[in-house]
């Protein structure tokens, strides 16, 4: 007899993980199936995310980070260097240290909500009884039964045509975290959030990097002052990073790939690399899934279908995360987790699309949330801007990183705030105010008017906030 279950969620990701645990403490009878696997076999829950996205991304970034610091900061602060040297191998298994604490604290947290968890793969097979009958594909094969069930498979990197992933030589952000050794020359296909983050990586610790980015404008989805600050940055700090281009084809030799393309005024150009990393965007994930056997259905990218409360086309099926629409954020998956789980709870769980935050780990971070002043203008909405610089922040000056601003998009009416666009130090951290209150609705007067440690960086988005009434106080 197959084991019954309220509520099967298939995926471990932030988005399945999350709901799992929030179904167990809602009183249900929840099971996770997973079958990320680590380097022995074993179970390596958290996705994308954990295993080869946002966490061993930032490991990576932090210890490049530090060795540029050691190469070029230390010496301003009187700290001498001499005979800088970098263990690859040492940096990456760090990351996979990383990496493993934050899967078995998953497991941890499975076991400590009594979720009960499959190693494997999960799929449909058939409705039954009101429910749905699961298969788990693992060490051995076995079937489930849910009466709810949550489909989090999360997503894939999209290949370029021609182009496959080998992860030896054309890499996906997975092998992007895995090179060996520093390369000479390193090639990146698409300037978003990974081709950013995995080329400043390599840029730090010695490679020429040359960013081809198939779009006109840089960074089109961040504010166009954001955008323009982050490409002067960018060109300062050595990545070439070349726009509106067109790829003919990608050779992938045994001494490393070289690119055709067409460049922005037409004219056709050749770049050849040891290494190429191909961000060109992410596909839902549903190879396996099975959705046919219950008539679960998908939209014309192969994501699953759902409604604004995640609900599919069939009942007690929902689904989150990056295999639904919207943002591929480990935070929305998460916020989507929970709420999934409230609502089958009969709770009304909440997830606010226009607060989520988006944030770029590159030095300088990149942070923003809510509209843009292209957007505002485009939509025809009256607002006004404040704008503060962290060169007259004394924190920023003495950590030494004085680059960026904080910038504040307020009604021209009513004041309440609705955007908040920052590069510089720590954005990642400091956005999360302005997020708050955007979710409570507040004024930029009410940002202006709370108490800010001084110093601290977070007194740069209080002046942007009273320079959105043309105020200062001058910290």
């Amino acid at each position: 007899m197959s084991k019954q279950f309220d509520v099967v969620v298939i995926g471990g990701g932030p988005g399945g993980y999350i709901a799992a645990i929030r179904a167990a403490q809602l009183g249900f009878n929840t099971a996770c199936i997973d079958e990320w696997k680590n380097d022995k076999g074993g179970p390596a829950p958290g996705g994308t995310c954990t295993n080869v996205g946002c966490i061993p991304s930032k490991a990576l970034l932090q210890s490049s980070e530090h060795f540029e610091h050691a190469g070029h900061g230390f010496a301003d602060h009187g700290i001498s260097m001499s005979d800088l040297k970098i263990d690859i191998a040492k940096m990456i298994g760090r990351k996979d240290s990383v990496v493993k604490q934050n899967n078995d604290g998953i497991l941890y947290l499975f076991k400590k909500n009594k979720v009960t968890f499959f190693h494997g793969r999960g799929s449909f097979v058939a409705a039954k009884d009101g429910g749905y009958e699961l298969k788990v594909a693992g060490a051995a094969e076995e079937t489930i039964t849910a009466k709810h069930v949550v489909v989090a498979t999360g997503s894939n990197a999209r290949q370029l045509p021609g182009a496959p992933f080998d992860e030896v030589n054309i890499l996906s952000n997975d092998g992007a975290l895995r090179i060996p050794a520093v390369p000479k020359k390193l090639g990146v296909i698409g300037s978003g959030v990974i081709g950013l983050e995995m080329g400043s990586v390599w840029r730090r610790l010695g490679a020429e990097v040359t960013i081809l980015e198939a779009l006109p404008a840089f960074l089109g989805a961040a504010d166009e002052s954001v955008a323009k600050e982050a490409a002067k940055v960018f060109k300062k700090q050595g990545l070439n990073i070349e726009l509106g281009v067109k790829i003919s084809s990608v050779e992938n030799g045994a001494s490393g790939v070289t690119v055709k393309y067409t460049d922005a005024k037409g004219a056709e150009q050749s770049l050849a690399v040891d290494k190429l990393i191909v961000s060109i965007g992410r596909v839902a994930n549903t190879i396996g899934l099975n959705p046919d056997a219950v008539g679960l259905k998908l939209d014309e990218r192969g994501a699953v279908v759902v409604d604004d409360e995640c609900k599919t086309n069939l009942p007690n099926v929902w689904a989150v995360g990056d295999v639904v629409r919207g943002p591929m954020l480990a935070h929305k998956a998460e916020e989507e987790g929970v709420a999934v789980a409230e609502r089958i709870a009969g709770q009304h769980g909440h997830v606010n699309f226009n607060t989520i935050p988006w944030v770029i780990y590159t030095s300088p971070e990149i942070a923003w949330v809510g509209k843009t002043e292209q957007a505002l203008k485009a939509e025809g909405v009256a607002y006004k801007a404040g704008q503060f610089p962290f060169l007259a922040n004394g924190r920023a000056r003495a950590l030494g990183d004085t680059t960026g601003f904080v910038k504040f998009l307020a009604d021209a009416k009513t004041d309440e705030i609705l955007g908040v666009h920052i590069i510089g130090p720590m954005a990642s951290e400091l956005i999360s105010e302005a997020v708050v209150a955007m979710e409570f609705k507040a004024s930029a007067e009410d940002i202006a008017r709370i108490c800010h440690a001084h110093p601290s960086l977070s007194e740069a988005t209080k002046e942007a906030a009273l320079a959105v009434d043309k105020r200062t106080l001058n910290f």
